[in-house]
């Protein structure tokens, strides 16, 4: 047994190949000539560094090595002509695995031009930042494909969602005009995109925003007052696309807001995706991430059928909670089925021939095209998964502002949430109206209420034989809880967690107290901060 594993070891070390210099020394492929002055193409290889003989792709996999590899022409990165007017140094980034920085325009607007190789040292324990375990992690990046982010924009714009519109450039080897961060750019193939964030970012497919914000940000306005709304619909197609593209790393820091001030006074937030590093994901392909593909499901790869829905979306759990609250099945559904009209065989065809660089093209393009065209016609019932796996539980979120819960169990198949700003509007109560959605217990388990700050009522009515669990967190100023329902069954529907003291509870025969002495019940991670 001990020979077997010895041997075993050794062929994977030989198949990660670790060395200390991993990367390669400059992205042009005749890097050992001078570059001319003023030259304005240059050969190059996004990462040469991934290729691996016949043990390596066994046991690492096939990846997009071929297309890592693959010399490609790109036009040579100039500050001075990039974009009219010429770009200046802003700031370093801080991104773990990619060497990023932001440009500044002559408007002011922010250009974020970061490597389209990755190396995730910093994300490892410092333990494990050498050798084997280092390199395999390091030859992960080549699950990826380099150009897809630039396939994106075109599928996006027939989708009828906002986009960057990235470009591919070579960085010079004694490019100076990067300010501090010179150095680290040269010989590397970069992104060059325009940033959205902040009111000076305000152009292209934002244009008419108010505002242009971050995810934690704009949450913490959306939780803070009801004058601020997320918009689910437009959210859940953004989503859709995200799942049939195969992109996997959605989390809340991958998205802006542009924020749209409504005729009732209150401002819509708009979702604007960025950072399309992960589409086109193709991992499972080898021993060792086969392995690591059961263990994390989220490293789902990127072929003509759906793998799951679960891994796909898991590094949004966060963000797709918060966005698509509001958000009924049938907005899923209908989401599907327009974008099957919209991203025709002329669309695909045009989206991957100009966003592949011709020679990768000719590597990977068809196969792209062939799986997204599947993709494409088993998308409804990828979006009634989607919507099966956010309905199980759904949060249900106030505002720190006074507000009215109330909770209909209509019946069998429909408990209705509504929540009301206080003070009531009496002449109009739908001006007062800020969340309505039917729950069908065939879907949902258990919806959780939380008042957040503010005076909260939660009402409760209705008698009926199924209902999904209430869970009802008041939050830390005195509030409400009124329960009249009755759902058959021993088992108690309604929860209450909130402290002991200051609270006004009328409970019913399905209300449990779950109130206690800590304060715990009250905490609520409204940024992503706190997990």
């Amino acid at each position: 047994m001990t020979a077997r594993f010895s041997s075993l070891f050794l062929l994977l070390a030989a198949a990660s190949c670790s060395r200390d210099t991993y990367f390669q020394p400059d992205a042009r492929v005749d890097y050992a000539s001078p570059l001319p002055p003023g030259t304005d193409s240059a050969r190059v290889t996004a990462g040469r560094h991934y290729r691996r003989g016949p043990v390596g792709r066994f046991f690492l996999g096939s990846h997009y090595r071929r297309a890592w590899a693959q010399p490609v022409l790109l036009p040579v990165f100039n500050p001075q002509t990039a974009v009219p007017g010429g770009l200046r140094f802003g700031k370093v980034g801080g991104g773990f695995q990619t060497t990023s920085m932001t440009l500044l325009g002559p408007d002011g607007r922010g250009y974020a031009l970061r490597s389209i190789d990755k190396d995730p040292y910093r994300t490892l324990p410092k333990a494990l930042r050498q050798g084997f375990i280092l390199t395999t992690v390091r030859d992960a990046t080549s699950a990826g494909m380099p150009y897809g982010a630039f396939v994106v924009p075109p599928l996006a714009a027939a989708a009828g969602l906002p986009h960057t519109s990235p470009r591919a450039f070579y960085v010079r080897p004694d490019e100076d005009g990067l300010g501090e961060a010179s150095e680290r750019f040269r010989g590397k193939v970069v992104l060059l995109e325009e940033k959205f964030e902040g009111k000076q970012n305000i152009a292209g497919p934002v244009a008419g925003a108010q505002d242009l914000e971050e995810s934690e940000d704009v949450l913490e306005a959306r939780y803070a007052s009801p004058q601020h709304r997320l918009d689910g619909e437009t959210y859940v197609r953004a989503r859709l696309l995200d799942l049939w593209l195969g992109d996997w790393d959605r989390h809340e820091g991958q998205w802006s807001w542009a924020g749209y001030r409504q005729a009732t006074g209150y401002t819509l937030w708009k979702p604007v995706p960025q950072d399309r590093d992960q589409v086109f994901f193709r991992f499972d392909d080898g021993v060792i991430p086969w392995l690591i593909s059961r263990l994390a499901a989220k490293f789902r790869t990127f072929k003509p059928r759906y793998e799951s829905i679960e891994g796909y979306t898991r590094n949004a759990v966060f963000i797709d909670e918060r966005a698509l609250a509001a958000v009924p099945r049938s907005s899923y559904l209908q989401a599907a089925r327009d974008l099957q009209l919209r991203l025709t065989d002329a669309v695909l065809e045009q989206a991957v021939r100009q966003g592949l660089p011709p020679e990768v093209y000719r590597l990977e393009g068809r196969n792209i095209i062939t799986a997204l065209q599947a993709r494409r016609t088993a998308l409804p019932q990828a979006a009634a998964d989607f919507y099966r796996l956010k309905a199980r539980t759904v949060m249900v979120a106030g505002t720190d502002e006074d507000e009215r819960f109330v909770v209909e169990r209509l019946h069998d198949t429909a408990t209705v949430v509504s929540v009301y700003t206080l003070p009531l509007n009496r002449q109009n109560p739908a001006a007062s109206l800020q969340y309505r959605r039917s729950f069908n217990p065939a879907y949902t388990r258990t919806v959780v209420l939380h008042g957040l700050q503010g005076k909260d009522e939660f009402l409760v009515s209705g008698t009926v034989h199924r209902s999904p669990v209430l869970a009802v967190y008041g939050g830390p100023d005195a509030d409400l809880l009124q329960d009249s329902s009755r759902v058959a069954g021993l088992r108690k529907r309604t929860r209450f967690f909130d402290t002991k003291r200051n609270n006004s509870l009328q409970p019913g025969p399905e209300t449990k107290d779950r109130t206690d002495h800590s304060v715990r019940s009250h905490a609520f991670d409204r940024d992503g901060s706190g997990r």
